[in-house]
């Protein structure tokens, strides 16, 4: 029963536009700190939402000229989600292994991404799977892969593009190796200090 109750509850989940804002400040204080002090800022929690504090995977992207500086999440949470974006901003910033650590005097051209998620959906039938609404995971053995929803519209991928990709390119499967994997689903609430500077 308890469960299901927090299952519910997590499914009504939503961020009004102050926690997003809230968010995107935390995050961007938090870089500012870490990449230019190194130290770990310290928020005062004590007029977050009760959102920001309940367990929420997320990912944070970044993002210089409009082309990808680092991008580090987690699927599921086990800490309040301001906790999350903070760890997972340094993270994209200064561990993702794609890219050299975000340097000082880049930050003042890093545009942050954050995308929160909502629980993991195991599906069988592909047709469940809604380009652009809903990210994907895939897992088979000790390998997988993860696409966010908005990949589908940046790359404008078929539904075959973006399982394929996801498979080869993320989990280190073939291409058709998604037909044998588990295939779950999410959403995504993304926003970033573009939309909400306007």
């Amino acid at each position: 029963m308890k469960t299901n109750r927090e299952n519910s509850e997590k499914n009504n989940f939503e961020l009004s536009v102050s926690d997003k804002i809230t968010l995107l400040k935390l995050a961007r204080k938090t870089l500012e700190e870490k990449i230019r002090h190194e130290k770990m800022f310290t928020p005062d929690t004590s007029d977050f939402s009760e959102n920001l504090k309940t367990n929420c995977g997320a990912f944070v992207s970044l993002h210089v000229f409009g082309k990808l500086r680092g991008c580090i999440g987690r699927m599921t949470g086990d800490i309040p989600l301001y906790r999350m974006i903070q760890k997972m901003a340094v993270s994209s910033a200064i561990h993702d292994p794609r890219f050299n650590p975000v340097h000082p005097d880049e930050l003042e051209n890093v545009d942050i991404e954050l995308s929160v998620l909502s629980p993991l959906k195991k599906i069988s039938d592909l047709s469940e799977i809604q380009l652009g609404k809903h990210g994907i995971l895939l897992t088979k053995g000790h390998n997988s892969g993860v696409f966010l929803p908005q990949v589908a519209i940046e790359t404008n991928w078929n539904l075959d593009e973006f399982l394929g990709h996801c498979s080869r390119d993320k989990a280190g499967l073939d291409w058709f190796g998604w037909r044998t994997a588990d295939i779950f689903i999410f959403t995504a609430d993304v926003f970033g200090e573009k939309q909400t500077s306007k």
